[in-house]
């Protein structure tokens, strides 16, 4: 969408899904040049730790490449379990919905345009 990469989880993801994930949505971000990554996890009903450090990987290498991170649509369960694991995200932000994620990346953006942070 435009100069941010847009990813929508709509299935539950085991290791080695997740591992292609990141390394796809890391080749794109450089292809694409892309400043902002939104990844929709609405669909997730469970994570375990695995998944939870990915999401938090792939925040990381999108920002050493120049773009950041909004997480959107995490079910209660989801961010439940990922506080009882200990599991802080760091680096990643989190919105309600995709369009509020969106938000969120637009300002980001637009911050970091206009000699703010970012």
């Amino acid at each position: 969408m435009g100069e941010f990469l847009l990813v929508t989880i709509q299935v539950d993801m085991h290791d080695r899904l997740a591992l292609q994930l990141q390394e796809d949505l890391t080749e794109r971000i450089a292809a694409t040049r892309a400043s902002g990554v939104l990844i929709d996890i609405s669909s997730l009903e469970m994570v375990d730790s695995f998944i939870g450090r990915m999401l938090g990987n792939i925040a990381g290498m999108s920002k050493v490449l120049g773009a950041d991170t909004v997480v959107t649509g995490m079910q209660p369960s989801v961010a439940i379990t990922l506080v009882e694991l200990g599991l802080s995200l760091r680096g990643v932000r989190t919105a309600l919905n995709v369009e509020r994620g969106m938000d969120l990346l637009r300002k980001s953006h637009e911050d970091g345009r206009h000699g703010g942070p970012g």
